[in-house]
């Protein structure tokens, strides 16, 4: 099958916008990449406190520099049930490394914090931040030139892109992403959001409302709703950067068999063997537009419409919100996972899941085939799934037919001939909705504003009884530079108990709304922000806003001149400074919008010498033409 013109025309026109920040990449990674490990450029005494813990084999195979060597990077800790069983994953990588004539080594470990546990604290705050922390973190643990290629243990939420950017800026490496998979199912997801919505409502007791959320995690594993987290492994695969198998449940032995898999294959494309595959050849602009289609046609989160931008900047590439949208135009939605339907992500897997949604893709030219990837074959190995007989691991083509037509269809019947997401555009700015995730008699709205700087304060109103029957929730403030954008989450149970009553509710807010979220139409990471100077600043309460997520529109039905005469109200929240949000005042002070990756760091490659990348000349060679000439490669052993 031919590739659908739309996603050549969108592919190109990245290519074309991308192109001076490409090549300046490229040859960065390029510039980085020597013939040989990485450590035959250390110093005897750099060597030599690289193995100093090792075992005689290691240390042996270390010294020798012929056999490769594999950098962990893990986000384990125990209180993320989506980490925890990575604890173990460190001793079998490297046994696995071992026995195949390698070593392993961890890198460094990155902090990963649980939205699940911080949502509507104050902790919220520090988590968008988190990801450009995991980022520096990637690239300090990798930073001692010792590794050949890399394995990065992570899956949730700002886990996995962090690591992906701090991979990329070491994109001469190989990279492999190893998830750990979701947790068994529990309760079903739409009973637990009942429980939720009878508790906003005062009908339901804390204690019962506990046992739902108890019965619903309780396992190690992801949480086994579609949100960001089991996005991120569903993009992952569709860049070719994780083998398939991202929902092969913790503790089973294909789960462990696909670990050692990843290994093996992490070892084989290093720049020792034939068969050299780096991260940052790998993740072009072909490859991030299968991620994108891969989002679209999952009704995957909306947290990816900001940390993809991220990503691709990483990498040199410049997406935007527009390609995005018009991707999703012509992207039609193929599966309903919970919040977008009442299926988890076993039954998902179950259904035909990845495999099936990719191999559909494919045959209908919407998705990049000829790319690399870090297995043979290009995108149609991520068709196959794996099984394990006898203890030992196959990849065979997944089902021909749908196994469950009410979470995964083919392209020629699909749930809805659009995608998951849609770009606003109006007088208020630009935002996005998840419209996959409301139904269509819900998709428009026409209601007054009513206008907080706190989204506790929504939850006040309503207790005292003080909020019309129809209304736009505008939350503002809530963005990257007021307060780090933390997710309004918490909000959901409440509007979508007043939608359950039969009332009109809609949320506006230039914060942000995992994938979590659903059944309210939302239109969030609004910009640019009310803290930037943005229009939102200019609502008033009563204000009459119209949402049409269909025509992709979001105004408020203010006199133009009117309009253009109000002063930008000020915030009346305050940003504290307790458990650590001082820390991050450099973070907010410095951040991009959220259409532009919300990166607080610097990401992708600088600018010097026209648009090159001049690889640590201070360190190797100095300044002097002479110490250049003569510097044997060991110079600086003395």
């Amino acid at each position: 099958m031919s590739l659908h013109p739309v996603l050549h025309d969108v592919t190109e026109r990245i290519r074309r916008r991308s192109r001076a920040s490409r090549a300046a990449y490229l040859a960065g990674i390029e510039a980085m990449h020597h013939a040989g490990p990485n450590r035959s450029r250390l110093s005897c005494g750099n060597l030599a406190h690289g193995f100093a813990a090792c075992g005689p084999t290691d240390k042996s195979r270390l010294r020798g520099g012929a056999t490769p060597n594999l950098g962990i990077v893990t986000a384990y800790n125990d209180m993320l049930s989506a980490h925890q069983p990575y604890e173990t994953y460190p001793q079998l990588i490297r046994e696995h490394a071992r026995r195949l004539g390698a070593t392993a080594q961890v890198a460094g470990g990155v902090p990963a914090m649980c939205d699940g546990v911080t949502q509507g604290r104050a902790g919220m705050e520090l988590s968008l931040f988190s990801r450009d922390v995991i980022a520096q973190a990637t690239a300090i643990g990798l930073s001692h030139d010792m590794f050949d290629s890399t394995v990065h243990l992570g899956i949730c939420d700002k886990i996995v892109p962090g690591l992906l950017i701090g991979a990329l800026a070491f994109g001469h490496l190989p990279a492999i992403f190893i998830p750990a998979g979701p947790m068994t199912p529990g309760i079903p997801n739409k009973q637990k959001a009942e429980v939720r919505e009878r508790y906003a409502a005062g009908e339901a007791t804390r204690e019962e409302l506990l046992e739902a959320e108890a019965a619903s995690y309780h396992a190690p594993g992801t949480c086994t709703f579609y949100g960001t987290a089991n996005s991120n492994q569903v993009l992952l695969e569709a860049m070719g950067v994780q083998l398939p198998g991202s929902f092969a449940n913790p503790g089973t032995s294909l789960r462990e068999a696909l670990t050692r898999a990843a290994t093996e294959r992490a070892l084989r494309i290093s720049a020792l063997g034939d068969d050299y595959r780096p991260l940052g050849r790998v993740i072009d602009e072909r490859a991030i537009v299968n991620a994108v289609v891969a989002l679209m046609a999952t009704g995957g989160s909306t947290n990816h419409t900001i940390h993809w931008p991220a990503v691709a900047r990483a990498a040199g590439i410049v997406l935007t919100w527009d390609d995005m949208d018009q991707l999703s135009q012509v992207v039609p939605l193929l599966a309903r996972v919970y919040p977008n339907g009442e299926a988890d992500v076993n039954r998902f897997h179950a259904a035909g899941g990845i495999g099936f949604v990719f191999r559909e893709l494919l045959d209908a030219g919407l998705m990049h085939a000829d790319v690399e990837t870090v297995l043979a074959g290009g995108m149609r190995a991520w068709c196959d799934e794996p099984t394990l007989t006898d203890g030992t691991l196959a990849f065979a083509p997944t089902v021909a037919t749908s196994g469950d037509e009410a979470v995964v269809r083919p392209a020629s019947a699909p749930f809805e001939a659009q995608g998951g997401l849609r770009l606003l555009r109006g007088n208020l700015g630009r935002s996005l909705i998840k419209l996959s995730a409301v139904k269509p008699e819900f998709r428009t709205i026409e209601a007054p504003a009513v206008v907080v700087d706190d989204p506790r304060a929504l939850n006040k109103l309503h207790a005292a009884g003080l909020l019309p029957q129809d209304f736009v929730a505008v939350v503002r403030y809530q963005g990257p530079k007021a307060n780090g954008m933390p997710e309004l989450h918490s909000l959901a149970p409440l509007l979508g108990m007043l939608q359950n009553q039969g009332r009109r509710v809609a949320l506006v807010t230039d914060g942000r709304l995992s994938g979590a979220s659903g059944k309210i139409p939302a239109a969030i990471h609004l910009t640019p922000e009310a803290a930037r100077g943005g229009p939102l600043a200019r609502l008033r309460e009563g204000d009459i806003i119209r949402l049409d997520g269909e025509a992709g529109t979001l105004e408020a039905l203010v006199d133009a001149g009117e309009w253009a005469a109000r002063e930008l109200a000020p915030s009346t929240a305050h940003c504290a400074w307790d458990i650590g949000r001082n820390l991050f005042a450099f973070n907010r002070a410095m951040v991009s919008p959220a259409d532009q990756g919300a990166l607080s760091i610097s990401c992708g490659p600088p600018a010097r010498d026209g648009g090159q990348w001049d690889y640590d000349s201070e360190y190797e060679l100095g300044d002097d033409p002479r110490i250049a000439a003569e510097a044997p490669h060991e110079s600086k052993d003395a």
